[in-house]
């Protein structure tokens, strides 16, 4: 009798560690994050912003500033052929090992990938259809990160029929996704896709559901809100379906700022939430309520966005967020221009494509009549992604510094 006590009772004791995660993921305890062999993770690193979900502004353009806006203005400048092929030579050259070797020498530890849902499916985006090569190339981007101890933050920026209704998540100026069912099953099933490729992948951090839901404009924003964290829970659970592992980040309404519409953060294990900060004080008192939130559900708070101010104002604000335990990756790692770790310096010809992204395009002789010289443009283009490339780029050594990480 007493050895059948003694084997049930191990087999007891043992049920915890033999259904227990392999312990090769970073995890959430409490509201710290903490790596495999058990020392904390603070998260410290960028954004690839532009890459896989094109913004207009990173290329100098204004009115011009979602994905299928600038894909459409290309077109009319020069031609579908020459957008396909811009788009893939862009997609090859914009972010490559060489970026990942750079931002991982700068002391990052962690970069987050902006992604629009279209790489999943059979649509038309950044110059293929039905043949998109998005699993070889985010491969590819963790066999990098892999390669150089950095982790990698999966984040659909640009979810079906848009989570925000602003250029930001390529939509058509609503965020429809809450109101169409048949948006919200893609939205499932590809995060279940996604889950199901990664989830014996150590490198991947985190899957973050959908970049800053519901933008502040909408007359029925609370309406909307209410059924963010619904939905939130059915992507959590789809993942769940497929993964036990890996963290989930939930982000706040009205641009990852407003946490109120969480009541709930018992329903599943290792979630935490992610927040955003552009402008205002570099001050405890502009993340107040965001830090109240924290304490309040116990779990991790991530700065997923943060950036476009002074240089004093970075370090400012990335002091309040280590005393307060908040990780952050600055937006973007690279764009034309400034304010990013490496800056594009725009080829010649780059301001007539600006002038036509800007013009009046609203009827057919308005194309016409805006149109600059097309071969004069194409050169333009294909000059563009040259001086996306790392060895063209000028790093830009005071903002490294003000993120707090180091010029290599």
């Amino acid at each position: 009798m007493n050895r059948l006590f003694t084997f049930i009772l191990s087999l007891i004791l043992l049920a915890p560690a033999m259904n227990a995660a392999p312990g090769r993921f970073v995890s959430v305890s409490g509201t710290d994050l903490v790596r495999p062999d058990g020392s904390k993770l603070y998260i410290r690193g960028t954004n690839l912003g532009n890459w896989l979900n094109p913004e207009g502004y990173m290329f100098g353009f204004s009115k011009t500033n979602s994905p299928h806006m600038i894909d459409l203005m290309f077109r009319q400048l020069v031609g579908p052929g020459a957008t396909d092929r811009f788009w893939r030579e862009f997609k090859d050259n914009y972010i490559t090992r060489a970026d990942i070797d750079y931002i991982a020498a700068t002391g990052a530890n962690t970069v987050r990938l902006p992604f629009n849902y279209k790489l999943f499916t059979d649509e038309d985006y950044m110059g293929s259809t039905g043949n998109h090569d998005t699993y070889a190339r985010i491969d590819s981007l963790v066999e990098w990160c892999r390669a150089d101890g950095l982790y990698l933050i999966l984040d659909m920026h640009d979810c079906p029929a848009g989570q925000t209704g602003d250029n930001i998540d390529d939509s058509y100026g609503y965020p429809w996704l809450f109101e169409d069912a048949e948006a919200q099953q893609l939205f499932l099933d590809i995060w279940t896709d996604i889950a199901r490729h990664y989830k014996d992948e150590p490198v991947i951090l985190g899957y973050e559901l959908m970049n800053e839901p519901i933008a502040h404009y909408f007359d029925d924003k609370a309406e909307l809100n209410a059924r963010l964290e619904p939905l939130m829970k059915r992507g959590v659970e789809a993942i769940r379906s497929v993964d036990p592992d890996h963290i989930i980040l939930l982000g706040g309404a009205q641009w990852n700022g407003n946490f109120e519409p969480f009541t709930d953060w018992t329903f599943a294990d290792n979630i935490m939430y992610t927040c955003h900060r552009y402008g205002g004080d570099a001050t405890r008192d502009a993340i107040a309520s965001i830090i109240e939130f924290r304490d309040r559900t116990g779990l991790p708070m991530y700065m997923g966005e943060i950036g476009h101010n002074t240089m004093q104002w970075h370090t400012d604000f990335c002091n309040v967020l280590e005393a307060n335990n908040i990780g952050y990756t600055f937006w973007p790692y690279k764009k034309k221009g400034d304010s990013c770790m490496m800056g594009i310096i725009a080829p010649e010809g780059w301001q007539a494509v600006i002038d036509f992204a800007e013009a009046d395009r609203s009827s057919y002789s308005a194309i016409r009549k805006a149109r600059p010289d097309v071969e004069a443009s194409r050169r333009a283009m294909a000059d563009f992604v040259r001086a996306s490339r790392l060895e063209a780029c000028t790093p830009q050594t005071d903002y490294i510094r003000s993120i707090k990480l180091n010029v290599p």
